[in-house]
């Protein structure tokens, strides 16, 4: 059984609605989000790869799968943090994403970072 104290990853994220890039009489809806992980374990883990669940207002889920995140594979110490940004279009103002993070321990373990549901919203859409 794996020690879920010794890996694990803790995982937020901040969005933003980029209207310069959005086209809302075509339906395109930009979003930039920043994502930051923090190894809360106490061995180094390495991201490998990522699986995205993107859905729109309307139901309609994206997944996304692929080797790293913005063409890294972090290595995080215990105690140490990885930021990066990167984007996502929707044809909805509104959407989530979530997924998970597949890590490989510097023991050889391999487990996921739960990438926890968050919105994209254009501003002022929700209450």
């Amino acid at each position: 059984m794996v020690d879920s104290r010794k890996y694990e990853i803790h995982v937020a994220a901040a969005t933003q609605f980029l209207p310069e890039q959005s086209d809302l009489e075509e339906g395109r809806f930009v979003f930039a989000y920043t994502i930051t992980l923090r190894n809360d374990g106490n061995v180094p883990a390495q991201l490998i790869s990522r699986h995205w669940i993107i859905t729109d207002a309307e139901g309609r889920v994206q997944e996304v799968r692929g080797l790293g995140v913005v063409g890294k594979q972090p290595l995080l110490a215990p105690g140490e943090n990885f930021e990066y940004t990167s984007g996502c279009a929707l044809p909805t103002a509104v959407g989530t994403m979530r997924g998970s993070y597949q890590m490989v321990a510097e023991d050889g373990v391999q487990f996921e970072a739960v990438i926890p549901e968050f919105t994209l919203a254009m501003p002022r859409v929700l209450h």
